[in-house]
This record gives structure tokens, sequence and C-alpha cells, in this order.
């Protein structure tokens, strides 16, 4: 057998298996209580209008919906999406909107168009783990932006960058109910955050798969409704907005979509038909079909079970918790952020509940651009019911107290 190591490209020495894929595995094994994924429940998908949708696609237009099609994405989505991203206070048009293969191929996509090896990314601490995995086959360094706290300014950001030897080239975060955190940006934080992408001069990119997904709260404004309200024109603006179907619909489809300044599209719609020509048109047919009729009711159902799941996660955290684990309390999306006392380790927490206590969840570290967090964990509320919360929380709830003990 060759040495394959030694052929690689450089960019692969940071590519890493993700720990939450890995954790998917054990979602076969039927004792496991996993908060480890951030998947949605099967149960709530739109399974008969997603039916519906497919017979008149292939009954109707089978041959344009097997056919090869534009890079852009199936016109008919595109209005629709024109017209929800007006609803979020967008104001585009077609030529602002692509449709990529999930929101995971936008951010590969984006780290593919703006990363040049030794380039500094800015996001927070901690991040989504799927966009390190995307950016780091480009090779950049990262800093951290500090969105309520306070950011450095941007001579300290570029002087840090130059050091490094490259440029501050793109920030990306979760705006609303992050992953992993469930946090949300205050209006001011956005604002901060819209002001530096404009004195650095670089791309904001605000990952939204989970905004619609809010329980509780008044909504805050997209970073790009914000940015477009700033700069008169969304072809002005810095901000590049990455949506999905993933969390709202279904994720099997594998349907997302990116809204930003023209040029930036067009340049995207490059790298698009050198990488997969276009996303599957039946499948984005059949999103269409299922969104113009259904997508309303369907965010407000799974709402619905979300909130619920929340408040058992979090009336089950104040229970079994023992003093000195603290969490945060999301206003929306699938995930809770929790902090164990300082020393203690997340992922040999986690050996321990898999072997003693049967309870998965993701160690904080792998969230961290600089590995750091190894004293939080994330939890998933989307897809165990409610039993499986009470039994898992005050399981792992013992397990803590005794590691503390």
């Amino acid at each position: 057998m060759g040495d394959w190591d030694a052929l690689y490209a450089t960019r692969t020495k940071n590519m890493r298996a993700s720990e939450i894929r890995e954790l998917l595995k054990l979602l076969d094994q039927p004792d496991i209580i996993s908060f480890a994924g951030g998947i949605p429940d099967p149960a709530l998908f739109p399974k008969d209008a997603i039916k519906a949708a497919y017979d008149a696609v292939l009954t109707k237009n089978a041959d344009a919906a097997l056919q090869y099609s534009v890079s852009e994405g199936y016109r008919p989505l595109r209005e629709w999406l024109v017209q929800h991203m007006a609803g979020l206070g967008v104001a585009c048009s077609i030529d602002n909107i692509i449709i990529t293969t999930g929101s995971q191929q936008a951010l590969d996509y984006l780290g593919k168009l703006f990363i040049s090896p030794g380039d500094t990314v800015l996001t927070t601490w901690p991040t989504y783990l799927g966009a390190l995995q995307a950016f780091n086959a480009y090779e950049p360094r990262y800093d951290r932006l500090n969105p309520e706290q306070g950011n450095m300014t941007p001579a300290a950001y570029r002087e840090a960058a130059e050091a490094a030897g490259g440029e501050v080239q793109m920030a990306y975060l979760t705006a609303d109910f992050s992953n992993p955190t469930g946090e949300t940006v205050s209006h001011d934080g956005r604002i901060r955050l819209i002001e530096l992408a404009h004195e650095l001069d670089i791309p904001l990119i605000e990952d939204a798969a989970y905004q619609a997904l809010r329980f509780d709260g008044e909504p805050t404004a997209s970073m790009l409704a914000l940015d477009c309200e700033r700069s008169g024109d969304i072809n002005n603006t810095r901000v590049i907005y990455s949506g999905s179907f993933s969390k709202t619909l279904t994720p099997g489809l594998r349907v997302g979509w990116i809204c930003a300044a023209q040029p930036v599209v067009a340049k995207l719609v490059l790298i698009k038909q050198a990488a997969d020509l276009h996303s599957p048109t039946i499948n984005q047919m059949a999103i269409h079909h299922v969104a113009e009729r259904d997508f309303t009711k369907q965010v407000e159902k799974v709402r619905g079970s979300y909130r619920q799941r929340r408040d058992y996660m979090l009336d089950a955290l104040a229970r079994f918790m023992p003093a000195g684990v603290t969490w945060t309390k999301p206003e929306g999306g699938m995930f809770v952020w929790v902090t164990l006392p300082e020393g203690m380790d997340g992922a040999a927490l986690l050996a321990q509940a898999l072997k003693t206590v049967r309870v998965a969840f993701v160690p904080g570290a792998a969230f961290h651009a600089d590995g750091s967090g190894k004293n939080t964990i994330r939890l998933n509320y989307s897809l165990p019911n409610k039993e499986a919360i009470e039994t898992g929380i005050s399981r792992l709830g013992k397990l803590i107290a005794d590691e503390m003990a």
C-alpha cells in the first residue's frame, strides 16, 4: 500500500472528522439517550406535502425536473425566496440569490471564495463546528469576535493578521439561537459587527439556519436587513446571508440558499458550475411546492414542538444539575450550552457518560477554533422526547455531581 499521506494537498492537514457526525452513529444503539446531534424530529417533517410535491412535479414537469439546469437555481424557488427575504426586511432580486446544496455547501463555497492560506477569519468562541470544518480546508487562522463584550479595533485585527502573514478576509457567526450556545446577538451587537465589517472592508457571513425557530421574545432584525438599511441597497452591503430549509421543512432534500450583493452571487455561480453544476432540480421544485403552500404552517408546528422540549430540558436542568453548573436559556433554536466547573473536561465526561449512564452529548472544545472550552458541552433538545429528556438529564446530573465529589 502506497503512502497516500505524502500525496495529499497541504490543505488536508486541517481536515478533521466531525465529532457530531461520529456521535450520530450512536443513534443506532437503542439504549443510548442522545442529546448529541442537531437533528430535526422526523415526526415533524411534512411528509404528505413532500409526497404530493414530488407527484405534482413528476406529473406536470418531469422533463425539467430530471434534466440539467442552471447553476443559479430553480427560478420559481428563487422568486419565492425574494419574497421571503422581503418579509425579513431585505429588498433584493433573484440576481441576489443562489441555491446551494444545503447551507453547508454555502459555507464551503464562501470559504473557497474569500480565504487564502494564512488569512484570518473572525468568528465567535465558540462557533458552529461545521463552519470551522468548511473553512479549515482553505488554511486560515482565526481571531475572536465578541459581539456583546466588545471587539478589537479594526487596526488591531489587521495588525494581528499581518503579523501572522495574511489579511483579515472574512467574519462569520450565527446571530440567532446559535449552534452551539443557543444565544442570540443583540441589535446593538449586530450593528457593531456590521460597522466592523465595513471598516475592515470584509464580508460578514450571517448563518441564519435557525432564524425561523424563535419561541419567545421579540425578533431582532437580520444583519443583512440592518446592513441594507445602513447601505441603502443590498448591492452595497457587506453581509452575506446563508439560509436553509433543513430546520424548517426537511434536511434530507439538502436545499439552502445565499442572499448577497450581486457581484458575490455571480462569483458563487462560477464556483457552483465547477463544483456540481447545480443543486438537484427535482428537490428544488419539491421544496418550492411545499414552501409556497405550507411554509408558515410548518414553521409554526416546528416551533410549538421545540418550544415544549426546550422547556422540558430547562426544567430538568434546574432540578437535576448540581450547584456550580450553569447553562444558557435560549429563546429559540435547538441547543442548550452547559458550562461545567473549571477543570472538568467535557470529552472525558462524555466517555464516562457513554460507558456508565448511556447518555450522549457533544463536548464543547470542538466548537472553539483554538481548542479551548474544554469544560463545556452542547445539549440538543429537538429530537429527544419528554421522557428521554427527563431520564437523560437526571442521569447526567448525577454523573456530574459524582465527578465533582
